[in-house]
């Protein structure tokens, strides 16, 4: 089975579908978002992807008052929130910035009303956080939207991964094997996730969200049949932020796409057959003829 995201298919031996995370790496700053989107452009990557929260919502209750040093001062986590969430008009902004870089662009949303607010842009797609995997109210208004919906399964038990999938349209899902730690270690990857999600859910493209550090889990990955590799970026891992310690920096996403694209390549299709290359060595080395 595939999936249509854009003018991209995915799954069914079409290239891998790389999507950019830029998530909050941001940092409230539409500048930075465009560079960023630069980035992703540059790399050859196909996607964009944010993040989109209604905060008084979104935020969990006993985290809203939690104080959180930021590059603006000590403020509640709830007002954190609203300081990194870019409204509608700078989402057009960074939308059509994407859009003329020839990237698709979508984000997760985090609550229904930010639902209908990425409807109301056009977004090529939706994308579930792993948090948001048991958010069986949101997997339902994102259904209804008949959009293909990206799923990450990290922090999520096979139960609940079959509720999820359950719930939506599976004809229109890519389903991503994650794991939540960030960055992730190698012994917490599990990648062998992927062909065990595939066989579990029969025809549903599987690909690859990855928080590791370097690119030999994400490269790994599509070796072993993922579809699509997400991964966040940032302008320098050092900067202010939780996710910019997991993020490639511009020449690792350079590097991870070029990869990827050599892999695919070397994959092929299965089938043995002698390579016009290899007749001359043949005729040099092989004293025995078949």
């Amino acid at each position: 089975m595939t999936v249509s995201i854009g003018s991209h298919v995915v799954g069914g031996g079409n290239p891998v579908y790389v999507i950019a995370e830029i998530g909050l790496n941001h940092n409230g700053d539409v500048e930075i978002a465009k560079q960023l989107i630069d980035v992703a452009a540059r790399a050859g990557a196909n996607a964009v992807k944010f993040q989109k929260r209604t905060p008084e919502i979104a935020t969990p209750p006993h985290m809203r008052d939690t104080p959180r040093e930021t590059p603006w001062g000590t403020m509640s986590y709830l007002e954190y929130r609203y300081r990194v969430e870019f409204d509608r008009d700078q989402y057009i902004e960074i939308g059509d910035h994407a859009t003329l870089q020839g990237l698709d662009w979508f984000a997760s949303p985090w609550d229904v009303p930010s639902v209908d607010f990425l409807e109301d842009l056009g977004v090529a797609a939706h994308k579930v956080a792993s948090a948001s995997l048991t958010d069986i109210e949101l997997l339902t208004a994102l259904r209804d939207t008949g959009k293909p919906i990206i799923l990450s399964t990290g922090m999520s038990t096979v139960d609940q991964i079959d509720r999820a999938m359950a719930t939506l349209d599976t004809d229109r899902v890519v389903l991503m094997h994650a794991t939540s730690t960030y960055p992730m270690e190698p012994e917490e990857a599990n990648i062998k996730m992927i062909a065990t999600l595939r066989d579990r859910y029969a025809g549903v493209p599987v690909g690859y969200s990855g928080h590791e550090r370097g690119l030999q889990i994400s490269l790994a990955a599509v070796a072993l049949g993922a579809v699509a590799v997400e991964r966040h970026i940032t302008l320098d891992r050092t900067m202010w932020g939780s996710d910019h310690a997991a993020s490639l920096e511009p020449a690792g996403l350079d590097h991870l796409v070029r990869d990827i694209r050599v892999i695919e390549t070397a994959l092929g299709d299965g089938v043995k057959r002698i390579y016009e290359g290899e007749h001359a060595p043949m005729a040099k080395l092989r004293r025995v003829p078949a």
